[in-house]
């Protein structure tokens, strides 16, 4: 079992085609593949209705709630709803690094999802988010010369970004921190 992983889509996740209809919520609760598990749907699809079924659903299933933010474009509506965690699509354009701070404003932990997929400038991120070595996306290009010269300044975490249930797992992210020499930071306590 791995000790956590916050990076998880469900079905509520409607317009991804590459979310599987059987990855819902029950589903990982009950594979419980990690000891911390948060679902992290794609906010855009919460906002018109669904998101109080989804915060129900997820707490019902005793995991934290999170939602991802596709860049700044939704970050002020996604302040607005109570979450546990925030991840955020952070490209390379200053009204993404600038929204960040409206994010770490609220004091909820905000999560930089696969920053080298979307070429990160990690230099312009606050040292106060967590980034992510992400099991879907560490591979698409030179992790490690991308996240070294930033182990030292940032926590971070490891997410699986699954989208279907045979996603549900961090081996190759996990093999990427330890060779980085990175120590997962984890971002609640254990249940």
């Amino acid at each position: 079992m791995f000790p956590q992983d916050l990076h998880i889509h469900t079905t509520y996740s409607a317009n991804d085609s590459y979310v599987s209809p059987l990855q819902t919520i029950a589903l990982v609760a009950a594979v419980r593949h990690a000891q911390i598990l948060g679902i992290s749907d794609h906010f855009e699809n919460l906002v018109s209705g669904m998101f109080e079924t989804y915060e129900a659903e997820i707490r019902q299933a005793g995991l934290k709630l999170g939602v991802e933010v596709d860049g700044h474009s939704w970050v002020t509506e996604a302040t607005n709803y109570d979450v546990d965690y925030y991840i955020f699509h952070c490209r390379d354009n200053d009204a993404d690094y600038k929204s960040l701070e409206q994010l770490l404003s609220t004091g909820k932990p905000v999560i930089i999802a696969h920053p080298n997929a979307f070429a990160t400038n990690l230099g312009r991120v606050s040292a106060t988010c967590l980034i992510e070595i992400n099991n879907r996306y560490v591979w698409h290009n030179d992790w490690y010369n991308y996240y070294r010269p930033h182990r030292e300044r940032f926590n971070f975490v490891i997410g699986s970004d699954a989208h279907q249930p045979n996603w549900l797992g961090q081996s190759v992210a996990r093999y990427a921190a330890d060779q980085l020499g990175i120590i997962e930071h984890l971002v609640f306590e254990e249940p």
